[in-house]
């Protein structure tokens, strides 16, 4: 056999035993946040038309995606990101609904990144949009969101970023950038190259106002202070009306009790562009990337041709994985399981315990001990699998109660007495 045949292709991977639980627990509890909010689940299809994610759209570049044809000749393409397609959903299904709509999904998206950039490009994104708010109070609800899905796992010491996009546009239209000039300052910032804004200010045709603020880039990400500053650099309307949205979050957010976890960045630009307003990150130890993306999207939905403005963020649930093993916090299944093993003709039994073990809501495995094999080894893989008891059939009248911490034997004298001890368990 080509044992090529049984790697992954670069840039995906397998998820299975202990992992796989862990991570189907941890987006049971993400998902379980946004339900306390009201958001309901909605599902998109992992393939969709070319156009919903091309460059009008804002989205990924057209190399970045997977990209194949269908029967017609379509070109098609693996989603590459979730919002687009929940806007094509609403304009479609919620054209004529003018109040708030939420909405929370989970699924894969499929980026090709460059094999140096070491990402995988393979993540499942869970998360959430609400449609027909552009109030800072609906900013801030999403903002809400994001910091309880850290703590909903377990992480306390994280922080999540705010910035504006408009604050930027405010300040690039002030000073009359545009263009190539715009997209290359764009860059610069967004990759946080503060000697290339350097060299960009020292051959830029701007005034000496202009450069002095544009350099200040670079010093505006700290506490809430920050945006007092931020408001002394400019008197353009749309940059400073940004930076008074800011303060209005702020304040539901502390009303929230989640004001301590924030931290302003007005140099955040993101590499999405159909951002319009408030942008965010939410950043932990142990992942070289933000775990939590988002932000304000008041005219990609028009683009769908339904005019509503929107605010979303995603968990990079695959990021969220690797913080938690980095931070050894471990999310416990704390459901009881129990193992049942038998000798060859002695599966009747097994099974009518098995079943009612199952309908005590108790997680329970039947294993046939095969011949060479000890009861050591069994007790050994319900360790393994957390297992904390197995009754074992030695034959039609000896049945053991084996405790697998201990090691503990206790011989039953009948099913009935072990059907009593089942009744007496206390599913958690």
């Amino acid at each position: 056999m080509n044992k090529k045949l049984l790697h992954t292709p670069e840039g995906v991977r397998d998820i299975y035993n202990g992992e796989y639980n862990q991570k189907i627990k941890i987006e049971e509890q993400l998902l379980e946040v946004l339900n306390l909010y009201g958001y309901k689940r909605i599902q998109t299809p992992m393939f969709e038309f070319f156009d919903i994610f091309n460059r009008d759209k804002g989205s990924v570049s057209s190399k970045e995606m997977y990209k194949f044809f269908d029967r017609e000749g379509n070109t098609l393409v693996l989603r590459p990101d979730m919002t687009p397609s929940i806007a094509r959903c609403v304009a479609k299904y919620y054209e004529e609904e003018e109040l708030p709509i939420r909405l929370c999904y989970k699924g894969n998206t499929f980026i090709n990144n460059s094999s140096y950039q070491g990402k995988l490009k393979e993540t499942t994104h869970l998360g959430a949009e609400l449609v027909n708010d552009n109030s800072s109070s609906g900013d801030a609800e999403i903002i809400a969101m994001a910091i309880e899905s850290f703590l909903s796992v377990g992480i306390s010491d994280f922080t999540v970023d705010i910035g504006q996009v408009e604050f930027y546009q405010g300040i690039v239209n002030e000073f009359h950038i545009e263009g190539e000039d715009e997209e290359r300052l764009r860059e610069l910032i967004r990759n946080k190259n503060f000697f290339g804004i350097e060299e960009f200010v020292a051959g830029a045709d701007i005034s000496e106002e202009g450069k002095k603020v544009i350099l200040k880039f670079s010093e505006l990400y700290g506490g809430v202070e920050i945006l007092e500053i931020a408001k002394q650099l400019t008197f353009n309307s749309t940059a400073r009306h940004a930076i008074e949205h800011l303060e209005s979050v702020y304040r539901i957010l502390s009303v929230y009790g989640y004001d301590k976890y924030v931290s302003f960045d007005l140099g955040m630009l993101h590499n999405y562009n159909y951002y319009t307003g408030i942008i965010f990150k939410g950043y932990t130890y142990g992942t070289g990337d933000a775990v939590i993306k988002g932000g304000r999207y008041d005219n990609l939905l028009a683009q769908f041709g339904k005019k509503a403005p929107s605010v979303g963020f995603a968990v990079n649930v695959d990021e969220l994985l690797l913080a938690m093993r980095s931070q050894k916090i471990q999310i416990e299944n704390n459901r009881d399981k129990r193992m049942v093993v038998y000798h060859g003709a002695g599966y009747k039994p097994a099974i009518e315990l098995a079943a009612k073990y199952r309908k005590h809501g108790i997680v329970c495995e039947v294993m046939r001990l095969f011949q060479g094999k000890s009861t050591k080894e069994y007790i050994e893989i319900a360790k393994r699998e957390g297992m904390e008891c197995i009754c074992y059939f030695e034959n039609k009248d000896t049945i053991w109660l084996i405790k697998t911490k201990t090691l503990e034997y206790e011989r039953m004298s009948s099913i009935e007495e072990v059907y009593k001890r089942i009744e007496g368990i206390k599913v958690r």
